[in-house]
This record gives structure tokens, sequence and C-alpha cells, in this order.
């Protein structure tokens, strides 16, 4: 009975050290975040009253045309898309997310970011960058800067368009007013800054290196295990399948799968090394958007 009640006292406070640790790192991550998109709204887009795409779009564009204070028209304009939230995903990350968007505002309204540039391409280009970086980075730490996301997969779930269909449309209506109430011009260098930062939140979000499943079929599963794990220092998974059907002569009997996850850089390597096993093995690759745990982003073993 102790010796459990000291086990169970162990696993509290491990459980208890991890969502310390997670909380610190959510909390770094939304903060950074803050401060990357406040640094692309002030000191990139408001300057030259560009506006960017989803809920900060619409409140950009209501700021220009009312002169109603920004930071003001973020917080009020979010809390529906935050509500969603709370009914769509659950509590904790609508706290996150209205403390992420206050925090934003807060940005705006007292930090005194500096003016980098006025050339427009280059105002379009880095606004939008730091402004995706910094929401891709909230993303990361369990929160959004922006409802638009949590929208659209509620209307998602009810309708036959995607999240990306609707976040499409959705932008198209915000700049097209943008077009009819500012310009033309300011519009489409809009929409460059748009695009920078939609490419931006998906590297910070999914990351800049590309991880690649790859399931390998062979007689010489041992070997090719074997070589991976020693040779390229990766970790692999062992499948139980069952051949379907052979082309040189092999039974169709029980058959060991090996499965791993190496970076695209590593691609070459691993196939020449299956190659150099078994020239006829068969190779299925599959792009995977990020990893946890494990051995892929380990340095290599040397042995």
């Amino acid at each position: 009975m102790n010796a459990k009640s000291k086990y169970e006292n162990a696993k509290e406070i491990k459980n208890r050290r991890i969502t310390i640790s997670h909380w610190i790192k959510d909390v770094l991550l939304i903060s950074a975040g803050i401060i990357s998109a406040g640094f692309g709204l002030k000191s990139f887009l408001l300057p030259n009253s560009f506006i960017d795409g989803g809920v900060t779009g619409i409140s950009l564009l209501v700021s220009a045309v009312t002169l109603i204070k920004l930071p003001l028209l973020l917080i009020v304009i979010n809390l529906p898309f935050v509500y969603l939230a709370y009914r769509q995903i659950g509590k904790m990350f609508a706290i996150k997310s209205i403390i992420a968007i206050s925090g934003l505002a807060c940005a705006l309204a007292f930090v005194d970011y500096p003016i980098v540039t006025s050339d427009k391409l280059l105002v379009s280009v880095f606004g939008g960058f730091f402004i995706g970086a910094g929401i891709g980075l909230a993303v990361r730490g369990g929160s959004v800067l922006d409802g638009t996301e949590v929208l659209a997969i509620t209307i998602s779930r009810n309708t036959a368009m995607s999240v990306g269909d609707i976040i499409l449309v959705f932008n198209i209506f915000i700049f097209s007013v943008a077009a009819y109430l500012l310009s033309i011009e300011t519009a489409l260098y809009s929409i460059l800054a748009y695009m920078a930062a939609s490419k931006t939140v998906d590297f910070v979000i999914e990351g800049v290196e590309e991880y690649l499943g790859v399931t390998i079929i062979s007689a010489h599963s041992e070997e090719i295990r074997l070589m991976i794990t020693q040779q390229m220092g990766r970790g692999v998974t062992i499948y139980n399948g069952k051949r379907g059907f052979g082309t040189h002569g092999e039974n169709l009997n029980q058959q060991e799968i090996v499965f791993t996850v190496i970076t695209r850089l590593e691609i070459g390597k691993l196939q020449t090394e299956v190659e150099k096993i078994d020239a006829n093995a068969f190779i299925v690759m599959n792009s995977v958007k990020d990893t946890r745990g494990g051995m892929i982003k380990k340095r290599a073993h040397k042995h």
C-alpha cells in the first residue's frame, strides 16, 4: 500500500511538472507571437494603410473607415469567434485565445514599434511575414490571434466546403471591400501581405524541415531494419503483414513491414542503402507535417 502511494505521488509530481513545463512553453510562444504580430502591424502595415486577411483584416478595414482604435476592434470583433472556440474546441483554448488577442491589442496600444520602411513591396512581404509568424507561434502555444479559422471549422462541419475554401471566400470578400473603400492598389498589396502571412503560418506550424514517412516491404526486412537503426541512427516500427501478390516467385506468406520517419534530406541515402540490400524492395513515401518524440529530431548515432 505504501509502495503504491509512493508510486502515485511520484506520478502526480511528474504529471505536474509536465503540465507546468507545457504552460511555460505556451506562454513563451504566445508572447513571442504577440510581439511578432504587433511588429508586423505597427512597423509595416498600419503606417502604410495596408490590411491583412481574416478578422485582423476586418479590424484594420473598419479602423481605416471609422477611425475607431484598432486595439479595441481586435478584441470586440474577435469575441464571437472566441465564443465559438469555447463551444467547438474547448474552454482552455478559448481562455488562451482571449489572453493572446488582448495581449496583441495591448501591444498595439502601448508598445512603440519603429516604422521600418515605406516601400510598398517590402511592407507587403515583411509585414505579412511577421504577422504570419506571430499567428503561427500563437497557434503553437494553443491559441489564436485571429478567429477566422475557428469560424471556418464551425461552418465546414455543417456544409460541404472545406476549411480552406471557407477562409478563401472570407478573404475574397474582405479584399473586395478594401478595393472599393480604399483603392485597388492597396487591396492588391494587401493580398500580397496576406499570402506572405499565410505561407509563414504554414512554415511555423508545420515546421521548416519536412518529414517523410517511409514504408518498406522486402524479404530482407531485418537487414533493412538494422541499416536504418545502425547506419542512419533512426527508429523503426515493424508491422506484421501478408503479401498479396508476388512478381518474383515469393510465397504469399507472412511479411514484416518496416516503417520509419526521416527528413527529406535523408531520402537519397535511404533509397541507396535499401537498393544495396534489396533492389526489388517496395517503398512507399508519405509526407509528414511534424513529429514528436522518437529519434527523428535527434542527431544520428555514430557507429
